[in-house]
């Protein structure tokens, strides 16, 4: 069933005085029609900003480009839009002008951490893999702001290729995280390409797509997408709900198809200045992304990116939200709080404190209730020294799996899983003779 609102119908035929109102599920027909001007944003949702206002907003956008998809500008509350967080996300302010002296272009340096095309390689086991500089929106807190609107650096062929190449060369990855841009802003055939290209290396064991497609052009989910992807299990998707109000019955029906295909979704949100710090908002927000299959998975401290000082918090602003998180909803639903460390530290988690205190054979540790009690340390321990010697270790180190069928007697002859075809008693006279 299609639903549409009066106010994206209106918006449809201002956009296109002959369009159908079919065009608004098509995905290349919102990119096509973003909206990348103050005009045009004026004229579709009937907001007026005065000259001094466009002035300063033209400086923004100089510096920092404008698009909003046509669906996600239908969000915005026209009646109330400057403390509206649709608008907020999505629509420059001069704010992002504000450069303070800790700020940088690339805070987590991730093109410093970039041994191949394409490739940021920080931790032991997995690698991001940046396939697209495109995105569908420009989300006003991007920590990559230093390449939104560079469309001309959109990844070759021979480019992903060499990346490709980077992670057949290191059989320590096993985790590919294809991020950009938006990874789904490529075709289905060029993305269905590069995954089959990864699942072709043995050492690869599972892959990662990082979009914020269902929150932003949840129509880009097609059917013929999620029979793709549905080619190229194990994979993960991490989608980027920063808000309640984006989970519109849109987005529902996308996460609905990507999970009813068997892939596991996670969430990233960033903890943002009046838009999301506030521990109801945030409890809102992981509830109803859980009610739509999809785990919290992170929550950030806003990075130290260039234009991005109005949008950070102080880090107790965060642990006041983990503080009202944990203990107050299922376990499952709270997220990590992270901050990624300036210059490729990596991501580090951040929580309050429950170990008050702790001795030889005590531990002194407190609820989310503020209830202190002591956990008992065992009266004997003696800890395994490990010499990194596995051959020899002490424990059951036996890492593949277990044999799920040992069946035996006549079990093992009907079974289809063995190749067994009779069973001889031992020590008979016949097979004696044999010896013999």
């Amino acid at each position: 069933m299609k639903i549409y609102s009066k106010k994206q119908k209106n918006i449809a035929e201002k956009i296109s005085s002959d369009a159908v109102i079919s065009n608004w599920e098509n995905w290349k027909w919102q990119i096509k029609h973003s909206i990348r001007d103050i005009s045009t944003f004026e004229n579709l949702l009937g907001i007026k900003f005065n000259s001094a206002e466009i002035k300063e907003l033209e400086k923004t956008l100089e510096k920092f480009p404008l698009s909003i998809t046509p669906y996600y500008l239908s969000l915005i509350d026209s009646s109330d839009y400057m403390n509206d967080p649709i608008f907020k996300q999505s629509f420059p302010s001069p704010s992002e002008l504000i450069i303070s002296k800790y700020d940088m272009k690339d805070p987590l340096a991730e093109d410093k951490d970039s041994p191949a095309p394409g490739i940021t390689h920080r931790y032991p086991d997995r690698v991001l893999f940046h396939i697209s500089n495109v995105c569908s929106m420009y989300c006003r807190h991007c920590t990559r702001k230093r390449k939104v609107g560079d469309v001309d650096s959109v990844p070759e062929k021979n480019e992903v290729l060499a990346g490709i190449q980077y992670i057949k060369n290191n059989p320590d990855v096993r985790d590919v995280l294809l991020s950009g841009g938006d990874p789904l802003m490529l075709s289905d055939e060029y993305l269905d390409w590069i995954l089959t290209e990864l699942e072709n290396i043995p050492h690869v064991e599972v892959i990662r797509i990082g979009t914020r497609m269902p929150v932003v052009l949840p129509y880009r989910i097609t059917d013929e997408l999620i029979e793709m992807l549905k080619k190229h299990h194990p994979l993960w998707i991490n989608t980027h709900f920063n808000h309640p109000r984006e989970i519109t019955m849109s987005s529902k029906k996308a996460l609905s198809k990507l999970a009813d295909a068997g892939i596991p979704l996670g969430n990233q949100t960033v903890l943002l200045a009046s838009i999301n710090d506030c521990h109801r908002i945030m409890k809102r927000l992981i509830h109803k992304l859980v009610q739509n299959r999809v785990r919290p998975y992170y929550l950030y401290q806003c990075d130290l990116s260039e234009g991005l000082t109005h949008f950070r918090t102080p880090v107790g602003k965060g642990i006041e939200i983990m503080e009202n998180l944990i203990g107050h909803t299922s376990g499952f639903a709270v997220p990590t709080y992270v901050i990624d460390a300036p210059g490729g530290g990596g991501k580090i988690p951040v929580m309050p404190n429950y170990l008050i205190s702790w001795s030889t054979n005590k531990v002194i540790l407190r609820n989310f209730e503020g209830v202190i009690t002591t956990y008992k340390e065992p009266d004997s321990y003696e800890a395994i020294f490990c010499d990194r010697n596995c051959d020899d270790c002490h424990l059951q180190l036996k890492l593949d799996e277990a044999e799920e069928f040992k069946s035996v007697g006549i079990a093992k002859l009907l079974s289809d899983f063995d190749e067994t075809g009779s069973l001889v008693p031992e020590n008979t006279e016949r097979l004696d003779r044999r010896d013999e």
